[in-house]
């Protein structure tokens, strides 16, 4: 999304392009004070898609096989930022054959050619951190074969955006972008010959960021997973980098990994991906493991909650709540209104899911993909947990308000498994109820008992849902208890309506049943899932039980169980190409 268009934000682009024009008359580095490590990991059949001119950058594919990747015209800001962003250099690497590095190195020096001088829209220290991290990283793999001009034209523009990053680092908005831009800063400032001066100023200001950013939970103000990675793995690089140099990692830093590396292994679902809440998706394959054995963390798991998000666990099941109030203020621009969902992932097949983020395919499908009906959770008479504002004057962005203030929750241990309790007031000031959930997963993970309850109990709460039911003429206040499955998971109504049961490709056999009696309505309704590097959603299911509150205490009780001829373990033999294609 753009920045507001406010005097502050004018000023600030303003002084990038300031910089970034005066940024060319810096003196050109000479080389690498050492050999660069490739750090980063990418995505193979990418790679081979950039190769074939398939062109697939924040939900847009431009078939464009002889057109230059700087003369294409970007359909929007995001397009232009990730191509500007480098981080295709990653994929084009994963493949490393001559027709990838000769792909890499045109795109490349036709950057410098377009953009060295500090033209174009490449020039924000969020954009210019993670871009000098790639040519750094994939330094050998862009110069092998290259004359002496053209190494020198690379380093040149190594230098400017150095300098560039030097000057500029503290207008990146803190929180993921600010972490880019110093790291950025840092693996140049160590890394060019000549510029070692650089380094110092900014190994300092990253360390004030971990303590300002990072909380005592080992999380980030907008909770959101896939962006805690990105910054762990920031900071994992940056650490790796310094010791390299011979140097230290100062204290705030490392402390910052060590309370991250836990937590991210309580987002990590059985099948090795992340948790996909807050706009957040599962990350890069590989990349969550590969981070968490460069940080050198001894795995552990905090107790209680981590980033505000409860993680049960028994055989190969593992089930994230979302277990805190949604982020406020300018964290919420990319919340979802999600308090009490869950996913469920059983060995490496993911079964309950959220719909995800729908940023990269549009305005109306982010917002879909923000409100609770689009979340494994129950929802009250068509009403989200939480409200989006108006949008900012001139950027459009949504803060998440009116959400649920208080979430008491308790994790505690059964004889037979593990226990979570929650409540949530987001419907309190609208129907005057508050959605308790409770689930309970046994110890070899084979099933899922679970309970919602809608309950007034306060009188003011009473006179409040009193006068819900009025405005129903004593028909109820509907409830729908959504649970959306993975676009893998096939999905039939079994035993004359009365349960779902789900087969997964790995060949297990979960059913779905309540116990609410015929005032349940039990259906199977089509549902999306969303993910960055797709040109659509994927179709996909969702099971919704539906009824209706009558009294001040309501009570619904369902389980997920895997039926009794699933093996208790199965050999999940299956492969899953990816496929960018839809």
């Amino acid at each position: 999304m753009s920045s507001p268009d406010t005097f502050a934000s004018r000023r600030t682009r303003l002084l990038n392009r300031w910089y970034a024009r005066r940024s060319r008359r810096q003196r050109g580095a000479t080389g690498f004070v050492s050999q660069p490590e490739p750090r980063t990991i990418g995505s193979f059949a990418r790679g081979r898609q950039l190769i074939a001119g398939n062109l697939l950058f924040a939900g847009y594919l431009i078939e464009s096989q002889d057109t230059a990747l700087w003369d294409v015209a970007a359909p929007n800001a995001a397009f232009d930022a990730d191509r500007h962003g480098f981080a295709w250099l990653d994929d084009l690497a994963a493949v490393g054959d001559m027709a990838a590095r000769a792909r890499a190195q045109t795109w490349l020096w036709g950057w410098i050619a377009a953009h060295g001088t500090g033209r174009g829209p490449g020039w924000t220290p969020d954009l210019a951190g993670r871009r000098v991290i790639r040519w750094i990283n994939h330094a050998l793999f862009l110069l092998r074969g290259q004359d002496k001009a053209a190494s020198a034209a690379f380093y040149r523009a190594l230098a400017a955006q150095a300098w560039f990053l030097s000057k500029r680092w503290s207008a990146a908005a803190p929180g993921l972008p600010r972490f880019e831009a110093l790291t950025g800063l840092i693996y140049a400032g160590l890394s060019l010959q000549g510029r070692e001066d650089l380094a110092d100023p900014a190994v300092r200001a990253l360390a004030r960021e971990c303590a300002a950013q990072i909380d005592s939970q080992g999380g980030l103000p907008t909770r959101n997973p896939e962006e805690l990675l990105e910054v762990f793995t920031l900071l994992t690089w940056a650490a790796a980098v310094l010791h390299d140099a011979g140097r230290g990692v100062p204290g705030p830093h490392q402390a910052a990994i060590e309370r991250i590396a836990p937590t991210l292994r309580t987002l990590r679902h059985a099948d090795g991906g992340l948790a996909r809440f807050h706009g957040g998706g599962r990350g890069l394959e590989g990349r969550l493991d590969h981070a968490l054995a460069a940080s050198h963390v001894k795995p552990g798991q905090p107790g209680g909650l981590a980033m505000g998000y409860a993680r049960l666990s028994g055989g190969r099941t593992s089930v994230i709540v979302d277990a805190s109030p949604p982020p406020r203020g300018p964290a919420s621009y990319n919340a979802h209104a999600s308090t009490l969902a869950f996913e469920l992932t059983s060995g490496r097949r993911p079964l309950i899911v959220n719909c995800g983020s729908g940023a990269s395919f549009g305005v109306e499908w982010r917002r879909a993909g923000r409100a609770t009906p689009s979340h494994s959770t129950l929802c009250l008479d068509g009403y989200s947990s939480a409200r989006l504002s108006e949008p900012a004057r001139g950027s459009g962005r949504e803060a998440l308000i009116d959400g649920p203030f208080r979430v008491p929750t308790e994790i505690s241990q059964m004889t037979d498994g593990i226990r979570f309790q929650g409540g949530h007031d987001g419907y309190l000031r609208s129907f005057g109820l508050t959605h308790v959930r409770s689930l309970d997963l046994s110890f070899d993970g084979r099933g899922l008992a679970a309970e919602d309850m809608l309950l007034a109990v306060e009188d003011a709460d009473k006179r409040r849902f009193d006068k819900a039911m009025d405005a129903t003429v004593l028909s109820g206040v509907g409830f729908d208890i959504r649970l959306h499955l993975h676009p893998e998971v096939d999905a039939a109504l079994d035993l004359g309506g009365a349960a779902v049961s789900m087969a997964l490709k790995s060949g297990e056999i979960w059913v779905f049943r309540h116990a609410g009696g015929p005032s349940l309505t039990l259906a199977l309704q089509p549902s999306v899932y969303l993910e960055k590097g797709r040109l659509k959603p994927r179709a996909s299911t969702q099971i919704v039980l539906s009824g209706r509150a009558m009294d001040y205490r309501t009570r619904v009780r369902w389980s997920l169980s895997k039926a009794q001829d699933t093996a208790i373990a199965v050999r999940d033999l299956h492969r899953d190409e990816p496929d960018f294609s839809n």
